[in-house]
């Protein structure tokens, strides 16, 4: 992508996970805009993401955060959901393993739970729902992308995050964390969505 934007333009991103905010950086600053974490402002609370999908929890986020801080905001929810298991961990992907859940308990979960099924019906997707709220509170643009792949039954890699090391894409023989950052930044589903973030973003700033 080549830049749109003559100006930078800061915008919130609502998340403290640097995981997130490295690869969210990533992908929109060819298109001028450059993201903060949460982790730059003082006393923004936890929001609560009750939400029954992807879509409800980016919104809640966007619109609760963009109302704290009284700024533009981008707010993602994204989860892995699998095949196998009715499609979860899906919206609890970064709780699966409870309230205190790390990477590598959420995996080692994930790995128990699949032991016993066979590597061709270890299908699954990664999900990405992201909402833009304005300063008023206001969403002003949402969408979701998915990234088909397979889950491993072990690690690979160390690149990405969450389960990225056992998130396996059959084309490339290669998992998310084994792939570099800029072909991870064409195929996962966070970059697919953030494509189509990037033109209604531009618009949307700029009053287009």
């Amino acid at each position: 992508m080549t830049s749109f934007c003559a100006e930078r333009t800061q915008i919130v991103l609502g998340t403290r996970n640097p995981g997130k905010v490295r690869e969210i950086g990533r992908l929109l600053f060819p298109i001028g805009v450059d993201v903060v974490s949460l982790e730059a402002f003082q006393n923004v609370p936890e929001i609560i993401e009750d939400g029954s999908s992807f879509a409800e929890n980016a919104a809640i986020k966007a619109v609760e955060t963009a109302r704290h801080l009284n700024r533009w905001v981008i707010a993602e929810d994204s989860g892995l959901a699998v095949d196998a298991l009715g499609g979860a961990p899906g919206i609890y992907s970064a709780r699966f393993s409870g309230s205190n859940a790390t990477d590598e308990t959420n995996n080692a979960k994930l790995i128990t739970e699949l032991a016993h099924v066979p590597a061709s019906q270890r299908g699954a997707h990664y999900v990405c729902h992201v909402a833009v709220a304005s300063p008023s509170c206001r969403i002003m643009w949402h969408g979701e992308c998915q990234c088909r792949g397979r889950i491993t039954a072990d690690p690979r890699g160390s690149n990405g995050f969450g389960y990225d090391p056992y998130f396996l894409i059959p084309e490339y023989h290669r998992t998310f964390g084994e792939l570099s950052p800029a072909v991870k930044n064409i195929l996962s589903h966070r970059a697919r969505t953030m494509r189509k973030l990037a033109g209604a973003l531009f618009a949307v700033l700029n009053g287009v």
